[in-house]
C-alpha cells in the first residue's frame, strides 16, 4: 500500500488527505492543531470573476476551474458528513463612486469576454430546506423576483451584470443609499469556512486519514512514499526558499440582534477609501472582513483594523451598528510573488500545494484534484499555471511525471 504524509491540516491539506485516501493511498496528516488556522479564520467567499482584472487571465481561468468543481466537491462532502456549506449564492460588488463604478465596467466586460467553465447554480427554498447545490436564503430569492433574474439550473457561461441605484436597492434594500452602481454576480456563491473544515475532518475519518497532532521539523524525518506540503504560511519553513510569505488578515464576525437589520442575502464586497472589505452571510449574522497587512506571523488583532473594518462597513451597510460583536480574530495567508498557488513537485517526493493567499478556500476543489492527478503520475491541465518551476528561486524537480 502506497504511504502519503499530509503537512497541514486546513481546508488544502484535509481536502488533498480525503481524496488520496480515496483513491487508495494510506494517508496521514500532521498538523498540531488541524484546521485552526487561516481556514478556520476565512469569510468562504467563492468570488474568482468579481475579483478578475484585465491582464490577470491565468488567476481567472485557475479560479474559475476550482469554483466549477465546487457544485460536486460540496455535494460529495455533504453526502459523507450531512453537512450543507453554502451561505449564500450571489455576489454583490458594489461601487461609491465614479471611478469604483468605472473599475466594475471594466471587470465585467473584461470577465464577460473571457471563455470559462460553465457553472451550475440551482435553485434553493433557503438555508434550512436546501434542494442544491448553492443554498439561496429566501430574502435573496426575494431579491431575485424584484430584479426579474432567473436562476436556471446551468447558467451556461458565467456572467456579470451591471446595476444601477435602483437595481442596488432592489437587490438589497438595506445597502447604503450612497452606492451608486453595482456588479451582480449570480454563479458566486460564499460557503461557511469552519462547518468546511469540520465536514473534510469527518470525511478524513471516514477514510482513515490517521491524524497526528504534532508538528513536523524536518520532511526528510518523514519514511513517507509521498509527502505533500500543505503547511500554508509556514510552507516556506519546511522548504527554505519556497516563495510563499505570510500576510495578516483581521476579521471580525458579528451577530444579529434581535430586531437589527437582516443579513444581506448576497455576498457585499466595496472599496472604501481604497479599502477592500466583504460582507458574507452567516445563519447568525455576518462575517466582515478583511484587513491585510505585511507583518511576518503577527496574528493579534488590532484597534485600527477593528475600526476601518467597521468604519467601513457602515457605510456600505448602515445598520450594522444594531449588531452584536461576536468575535474578532486574524491568521495568515499562505501568499506568492503572482496571487496564484504552488501546486507540483519539489523533488521526487515532495509535493508543494500551498500560496492559495486568499483564496484557499475557493481554490480547494481544483487543488485536492490536481494533488490527486500527480499522485497518479498525471498532470491536472487545469492547475498548470500554479506549477512551481514557474519561480526559479523555488528548488524543484518534476518528481514522478517525466
Amino acid at each position: 500500500m502506497r504511504t502519503l504524509a499530509v503537512v497541514g491540516g486546513g481546508v488544502i491539506g484535509l481536502s488533498v488527505a480525503w481524496r488520496a485516501a480515496q483513491s487508495g493511498w494510506t494517508v496521514t496528516l500532521f498538523d498540531p492543531a488541524a484546521g485552526s488556522g487561516a481556514s478556520w479564520v476565512a469569510g468562504g467567499m467563492l468570488a474568482p470573476l468579481s475579483e478578475g482584472w484585465p491582464g490577470e487571465d491565468a488567476a481567472l481561468a485557475f479560479g474559475a476551474a476550482s469554483l466549477a468543481r465546487w457544485p460536486a466537491f460540496a455535494a460529495a462532502l455533504e453526502a459523507i458528513t450531512g453537512t450543507h456549506l453554502f451561505t449564500a449564492g450571489r455576489t454583490l460588488t458594489v461601487a461609491l463612486d465614479a471611478a469604483d463604478a468605472a473599475d466594475l465596467r471594466t471587470i465585467a466586460d473584461w470577465v464577460n469576454s473571457r471563455e470559462l467553465p460553465s457553472l451550475t447554480v440551482p435553485r434553493s427554498s433557503g438555508p434550512a430546506s436546501v434542494t442544491g447545490e448553492f443554498a439561496m436564503p429566501q430574502a435573496d430569492a426575494a431579491a431575485a423576483d424584484r430584479l426579474s433574474v432567473s436562476s436556471p439550473q446551468n447558467l451556461g457561461a458565467p456572467g456579470l451584470r451591471l446595476l444601477d441605484r435602483a437595481g442596488v436597492r432592489a437587490a438589497e434594500p438595506g445597502l447604503g443609499r450612497g452606492i451608486r452602481a453595482a456588479l451582480l454576480s449570480e454563479s458566486e456563491p460564499a460557503v461557511d469556512n469552519r462547518a468546511l473544515v469540520t465536514a473534510l475532518r469527518e470525511a478524513c475519518a471516514a477514510v482513515r486519514v490517521e491524524f497526528r497532532a504534532e508538528p513536523v521539523t524536518d520532511l526528510a524525518d518523514l519514511p513517507h512514499d509521498r509527502i505533500v506540503l500543505a503547511a500554508g504560511a509556514a510552507s516556506a519553513q519546511l522548504w527554505p526558499g519556497l516563495p510563499v510569505r505570510p500576510v495578516k488578515g483581521e476579521i471580525l464576525r458579528l451577530r444579529r440582534r434581535p430586531g437589527a437589520p437582516a443579513v444581506p442575502a448576497h455576498v457585499i464586497r466595496a472599496r472604501v477609501h481604497g479599502r477592500p472589505i466583504y460582507l458574507v452571510p452567516r445563519a447568525d449574522g455576518i462575517v466582515l472582513g478583511a484587513t491585510q497587512y505585511e507583518v511576518g506571523f503577527d496574528t493579534a488583532v488590532t484597534v485600527a483594523g477593528v475600526r476601518d473594518l467597521v468604519t467601513d462597513a457602515e457605510t456600505v451597510f448602515p445598520g450594522l451598528g444594531e449588531y452584536e460583536f461576536a468575535e474578532a480574530i486574524a491568521g495568515s495567508r499562505p501568499g506568492s510573488p503572482d496571487n496564484l498557488p504552488l501546486i507540483g513537485y519539489l523533488d521526487d517526493r515532495v509535493i508543494a500545494a500551498t500560496g492559495h493567499g486568499r483564496n484557499g478556500i475557493l481554490d480547494t476543489p481544483v487543488t485536492a484534484d490536481a494533488v490527486t492527478a500527480l499522485l497518479a503520475d498525471t498532470v491536472l491541465p487545469a492547475a498548470e499555471s500554479a506549477a512551481p518551476q514557474r519561480f526559479r528561486t523555488a528548488p524543484v524537480s518534476s518528481g514522478g511525471i517525466e
